[in-house]
């Protein structure tokens, strides 16, 4: 489901390395960094984004556009990965982090009542 971007898609990582290359070219205006305090809003604000077009669809019955939703999830990914790497994160550190954080808090990969071992 690549709503027409399907040629930007790979299965041997080249998506992630081209998506976290394209994110650190345009973190920059000029030379100027953006700073952490905007990507924290953009990622607030596209997180917003998703909530309103879940909202819509669930309390005032408008049908849900998956082609909308992926565009504001890669919204939220893009300031995501900015904020992750003005810290030195990348993507893959992260996503190895919460595996490794959800394996250890639902042994044996299935949800336990009351959240888990923490």
């Amino acid at each position: 489901m690549f709503f027409g971007f399907e040629d930007l898609h790979a299965e041997d990582g080249e998506t992630l390395a081209r998506f976290e290359a394209m994110v650190r070219k345009l973190r920059y205006k000029g030379t100027q960094e953006m700073p952490i305090e905007v990507a924290a809003m953009g990622l607030a604000g596209e997180a917003g984004e998703v909530a309103d077009l879940l909202k819509k669809a669930s309390w005032h019955g408008k049908e849900l556009s998956l082609q909308e939703l992926t565009k504001e999830l890669s919204d939220v990914l893009w300031y995501l990965t900015a904020i992750g790497q003005i810290y030195g994160i990348s993507l893959t550190d992260i996503m190895a982090t919460n595996i490794a954080k959800l394996e250890a808090r639902y042994p044996g990969g299935v949800f336990v009542e009351g959240g888990g071992v923490r």
